[in-house]
């Protein structure tokens, strides 16, 4: 797709982060875009500052774990500009720890938002756009962690490989199939989004018991959060993604240095080696680019 002026765009996870960073470029192309999110006070808040920009833009307030969510969505999205050409699917949560001591409410709540969501997007929205008979585009947010080995919350990591799986089964169904659909996966590495805060949309039935946090936990995540505010900016992974989009590009990677640790881990995986952390490997590379 190289031409985005007057195309309808469906964007969920987009009241900040990479998701707002997305909508800001989708206005900037001139397109009309429909915010999804389950903050209804950032929602608004996007909304409201996205038209002020100059953009047509529409706010609904969307649980992506909720597939009678999603098909509302739809609905709202047709019956306001009657066409979607762009889903990008990219709402997310992590929660967790080790696949034992992650509570059974962290496993529900990321397979929710982060597997179930994008599930959602794919089984209500696909059959629109092929429908349509015209130039399309989903995206579906992965992450470079979908890729290695390893990762600090097995509900995220295993998320983010499903997310993956999906997409590839996607893309080579629609392409069989010579469909003018055409299938993207997002694999950023640490970018500027709140998902250090995303307990606060948490629903209720989902959250744990309070645990006061630990000297060693408190550091750790003092730690990420310092390491979150000085990552990639969201408007740099939207420019990153669209130029994948003008070349129908599959996997978009936008941390380069992802990019070893990915081959590292494929090389280990058909050496027939035991998994490794990727975490040693990545800091070598950030450091040695830095």
């Amino acid at each position: 797709m190289k031409d985005f002026k007057d195309k309808v765009a469906v964007i969920t996870g987009a009241a900040s982060g990479i998701g707002r960073g997305i909508a800001e470029r989708c206005v900037r192309e001139g397109m009309k875009v429909v915010l999804a999110d389950i903050d209804e006070a950032d929602l608004t808040k996007a909304e409201t500052e996205l038209k002020a920009a100059g953009g047509i833009v529409l706010g609904v307030r969307t649980d992506v774990s909720r597939r009678s969510d999603v098909e509302q969505l739809a609905r709202r999205a047709l019956d306001a500009f009657g066409q979607v050409h762009l889903l990008f699917n990219n709402a997310g949560v992590a929660a967790g720890g080790a696949p034992w001591e992650a509570t059974w409410n962290d496993w529900e709540w990321v397979i929710g938002v982060n597997l179930w969501g994008v599930i959602h997007g794919v089984k209500v929205f696909t059959p629109l756009m092929l429908a349509q008979n015209t130039e399309c585009h989903i995206v579906n947010t992965s992450s470079a962690a979908g890729l290695i080995a390893g990762g600090g919350s097995a509900p995220y990591a295993v998320t983010k490989h499903a997310v993956v799986a999906l997409s590839e089964s996607l893309y080579l169904t629609l392409q069989q199939r010579n469909s003018l659909v055409k299938v993207s996966v997002l694999c950023p590495g640490l970018v500027r989004t709140n998902i250090v805060d995303a307990e606060r949309n948490r629903p209720a039935e989902l959250r744990n018991e309070p645990v006061a946090p630990t000297p060693e936990m408190q550091a750790g995540l003092a730690a990420f959060k310092a390491a979150v505010e000085a990552s990639m900016p969201p408007l740099h992974v939207a420019g990153v993604v669209f130029d994948a989009l003008e070349k129908e590009q599959f996997y978009i990677f936008t941390h380069p240095e992802w990019i070893e640790a990915i081959q590292l881990r494929t090389d280990r995986l058909l050496q027939m080696e035991n998994p490794q952390s990727p975490t040693a490997t990545v800091l070598k590379l950030i450091n040695r680019r830095g």
